[in-house]
């Protein structure tokens, strides 16, 4: 079963979507779902993916301690 999904678009973003399809060979319809569809299953594996990370027992830091350090290995 299909649904029909209406959305409406600035000028700029229909030409951008359009040289995008157009690149790809496919419809502008066909390109928009493969980007809804690539942009769910982004957010599905997410939780996972941090899972993933946090399991890697990495060391962590702040971000302004990380960047510190990059500076102070950059002057060694």
């Amino acid at each position: 079963m299909s649904h029909r999904l209406q959305v409406l678009i600035s000028t700029e973003l229909h030409r951008a979507l359009t040289k995008a399809a157009s690149r790809l060979r496919l419809s502008r319809g066909e390109w928009v779902r493969r980007a809804i569809e690539a942009s769910l299953a982004r957010d599905q594996d997410g939780p996972a993916l941090i899972g993933e990370l946090a399991g890697l027992d990495a060391p962590t830091a702040d971000i302004d301690g990380m960047l510190a350090e990059i500076d102070r290995g950059r002057q060694a």
